[in-house]
């Protein structure tokens, strides 16, 4: 079923409650909606809205959705904006699509459609999560935002649209092609280079495009502008150059600047970086900023997700240096930047309005302390003042688009209702630009709240604790690890895909009688800096699982909980924390699943991490290696005694398939109670609908069979 497409408001959860209480009476014959449980297809039966962007010069969005498998890209104009579907894939085949871009006209929508783009390696690399005779590859696509047939522009990733919207760039086999977006054509080669060429930028004029290109020991910034001319190389030295930006008149370009990750072994902490200003035209630069040596001077998280010119020759960019992810502006002159967020918070997404003097960003902040664990939108000038709060209440919102005329849309969740697009309306409210999905359950889902609890070395932990309706017997309860680490979850739905998914297998877990506590454990962003980054944890420690023991033991204390049926799950990061909870705590733990989790940090593929990256001696790099076995599941598998499950699907490109073979191996040496699901052809984020609904009722269905009964005592 689809969306029926039109502007609606935010109403408050009664009115939805009533109004699926009605059609439940009339479907089911009286039966009472609250006291039917929704099933795992209905809760996942959503579209889920992602990657919205706005033309630069026009009333136009556009936005990726994907509902039951089937991705599509939607746009909306204003002043209604009201959604309409631009393509019409209509299968479950596991193609992802990204990198959407619209042109400064809005006339022309460009985008990448197949591989994995959220993966560690491969991303270019096709995906056949349906395991078809024939592998579909990954390709560029052009469609006019009025409507009609996409046109395949050529097989390709890294597109970059022109701003007139009549070329798009894009790289194929180390060589980066040009093709027009209306019409026949056979895409041109620009330019061949050696290594691995990115962040294809054009100029504001069209006439030049600047790259980035990995030769593995450095990284430089090039400008081509055509056949007869050479590539133009700025400033190149012995670093990792990244983030190209031009100016807005086209003569000068910005980057940022990092130590290469190679030569002498170092610590890997801190990766102190700097701002560069190059002349366009020479390919001279100079250095405007550095950071200090700490790892709060540091590159957030490699690249920041605002790092630009701005009015008047500012420019901005987000940092860690006052200990919270904020924005910072530098002004002409100045080595300086001008703090422009200050507070207990964490800025996330953020983007420049169309005069550059403001910036619209998101933000665990707000009046509620609740928000905390939510997303608001505020706006802030690049130039000082006191940010401007855009939305608040108890739902989350997420990335902003700002239009010309001062339009501001967004995606917008609560805790009931999965996200929609929205507008900021002008009374300051939330205008939603479409309804649910028709016969969704909203009713039938429980607003998490906020808990907190402290970890056996005195460390502050928060999480978000799903309840059942009703019902007065001891339950079992289940501890939910997310992955990443750098992830928080939320009161509300989640802006990932899949946390989302997780986040409606939480709700599902509540509705079939589970207590669910989702655990924000050190490592994770948004609770400031030193928790993100704390020393001992890791390879360094696995510090971080001290949270989930203490989660487990806060379970344990809740009036209504079986102190003996607690269970614990989680995907990657969080199937690393699984693990480590069987095999060390076993008798806290009475199941667990395990979902593409890492197993032994000693592997070939984490190897550089001692080698290299953590100390300058072989000694030093040894005691190194035996900490991370320490931290490593598989050095306390002997402990293994409760059931679990293990998943994975064979073309993961996060995590090792390897990593579960070794750990299913010694799990049969020991004996110890395991079962496992292999998926064939699909990634570590499961691409095809099939596939993830089949994980998430092998995760829930092995946890009632071990949890839902009372434990028999040891």
């Amino acid at each position: 079923m689809r969306h029926r497409w039109g502007p609606w408001s935010e109403r408050p959860a009664a009115l939805f409650a009533a109004a699926w209480l009605v059609l439940a009476l009339l479907c089911a014959g009286g039966a009472s909606a609250q006291a039917e449980t929704p099933t795992l297809e209905q809760l996942r039966d959503y579209d889920f809205p992602t990657a919205l962007v706005a033309a630069r010069d026009a009333e136009r969005v556009a936005w990726l959705s994907s509902h039951r498998g089937r991705r599509n890209v939607w746009v909306a104009e204003g002043p209604a904006f009201a959604p309409r579907r631009l393509t019409a894939y209509g299968d479950d085949d596991g193609q992802e699509l990204s990198a959407l871009q619209l042109s400064d006209d809005g006339r022309t929508v460009v985008y990448v459609r197949g591989g994995e783009h959220g993966s560690n390696w491969g991303r270019s690399d096709a995906v056949n999560a349906g395991s078809l005779p024939t592998t579909s590859g990954v390709e560029v696509w052009a469609a006019p935002f009025s409507g009609g047939a996409p046109r395949r522009i050529g097989d390709g990733d890294g597109a970059a649209v022109s701003p007139d919207g009549r070329r798009v760039a894009f790289v194929h086999d180390g060589q980066v092609l040009a093709a027009p977006t209306d019409g026949p054509g056979v895409p041109e080669t620009l330019f061949e280079t050696r290594g691995r060429v990115g962040a294809l930028t054009w100029s504001p004029q069209g006439d030049r495009l600047a790259f980035t290109v990995d030769r593995d020991t450095h990284t430089l910034v090039g400008v081509f502008r055509d056949a007869a001319t050479p590539i133009l190389w700025i400033a190149p030295d012995v670093a990792q150059d990244a983030l190209p930006r031009w100016s807005p008149d086209g003569r000068q370009l910005l980057f940022a600047r990092r130590q290469t990750a190679d030569g002498a072994p170092r610590s890997f902490v801190p990766r102190p970086w700097s701002i560069w200003v190059a002349d366009a035209g020479t390919g001279e630069a100079q250095r405007r900023w550095s950071s200090g040596e700490s790892l709060r001077d540091s590159l957030p998280g490699g690249l920041p997700a605002l790092f630009d010119w701005a009015a008047d020759g500012r420019i901005v960019f987000l940092s860690y240096q006052d200990g919270w992810m904020h924005l910072y502006a530098l002004a002409p002159g100045s080595d300086t930047p001008a703090l422009l967020t200050p507070g207990a918070f964490q800025v996330e997404q953020a983007v420049l309005s169309d005069d550059r003097r403001s910036i619209v960003y998101s933000a665990n902040a707000g009046d509620d302390p609740d928000d905390i664990d939510r997303r608001h939108l505020f706006r802030v000038a690049v130039d000082g003042g006191a940010p401007q709060a855009l939305t608040a209440g108890a739902g989350s919102e997420w990335s902003p688009a700002s239009t010309p005329s001062g339009a501001l849309l967004f995606l917008s969740a609560t805790a009931q209702r999965p996200p929609l697009p929205a507008q900021r309306a002008p009374d300051g409210g939330i205008r939603l630009l479409a309804a649910p999905t028709p016969g969704y359950p909203v009713d039938r889902l429980v607003v998490p709240r906020r808990v907190e609890f402290d970890a056996q070395d005195g460390t502050r932990v928060r999480g978000q604790l799903f309840e059942p309706h009703a019902g007065t017997a001891r339950r079992p309860a289940v501890v939910f690890a997310h992955g990443g680490p750098q992830r928080q979850m939320l009161l509300t739905w989640h802006y990932g895909t899949y946390y989302a998914n997780t986040y409606a297998l939480n709700q599902y877990l509540a509705s079939q009688g589970f207590v669910v506590l989702a655990v924000n454990y050190r490592l994770g962003p948004f609770y400031g800096h030193d928790f993100h980054f704390p020393a001992d944890a890791g390879v360094a420690g696995g510090a971080e699982y001290r949270d989930i023991r203490a989660a487990g033991r806060f379970l344990q204390g809740l009036d209504g909980v079986d102190p003996q049926r607690i269970g614990i799950y989680g995907g990657s990061y969080g199937g690393y924390l699984t693990a480590m909870a069987l095999a060390h705590d076993s008798d806290l733990f009475a199941a667990g699943v395990d979902v593409h989790g890492v197993h032994d940090w000693t592997a070939d593929e984490y190897a550089a991490i001692f080698d290299r990256r953590h100390h300058a001696d072989a000694d030093a790099a040894e005691r190194a290696r035996q900490i991370a076995w320490r931290a490593s599941p598989i050095s306390a598998v002997q402990g293994w005694r409760s059931p679990g499950l293990l998943i994975h699907g064979d073309d993961d490109r996060n995590v090792h398939f390897g990593q579960t073979v070794d750990m299913v191996h010694r799990l049969r040496a020991l004996g110890a109670p395991h079962e496992t699901l292999v998926v064939v052809d699909d990634t570590h984020h499961m691409m095809r609908y099939a596939n993830e609904l089949r994980v998430n009722a092998a995760i829930a269905g092995f946890l009632q069979r071990h949890l839902q009964a009372p434990r028999p005592q040891d």
